[in-house]
């Protein structure tokens, strides 16, 4: 299977509408059973789909204090990097971010490696 990257940005959309929304089907829906998720890359991954799941309810944002956007930069068989930003306009934080994904042939994310990096100042 070859991903286009309109495969992946449609994941990215799914992505933040599920984090957004906080449903645990929706989160679910995104990994494979025995994904790996990762939320820097030095740091322990978060294994399994229902662990992901439970990570991301424990600690949520909520659904109007930030913005997200990211878009597909690198598209390679099964692998993709995305790059975006996250903002949190009341609070005067931005984050660049960029993922390392590779997913599975149902197009379900297998592993998900995050870099993000505070901006030193917030953007207008």
């Amino acid at each position: 299977m070859t991903l286009s990257a309109d495969d992946v940005q449609i994941w990215l959309d799914a992505y933040v509408a599920a984090w957004r929304s906080g449903d645990p089907g929706d989160i679910r829906a995104l990994f494979c059973d025995d994904a790996e998720y990762c939320y820097q890359p030095w740091g322990e991954p978060v294994v399994g789909a229902d662990a992901i799941v439970n990570d991301w309810l424990k600690d949520r944002d909520e659904s109007e204090v930030w913005q997200a956007h990211y878009q597909p930069e690198l598209v390679d068989g099964t692998r993709a990097v995305a790059i975006g930003e996250t903002v949190y306009p009341d609070e005067g934080r931005t984050y660049a971010n960029l993922f390392l994904l590779e997913f599975n042939e149902d197009k379900r994310c297998c592993s998900f490696t995050e870099w993000f990096m505070k901006h030193p100042k917030p953007r207008d």
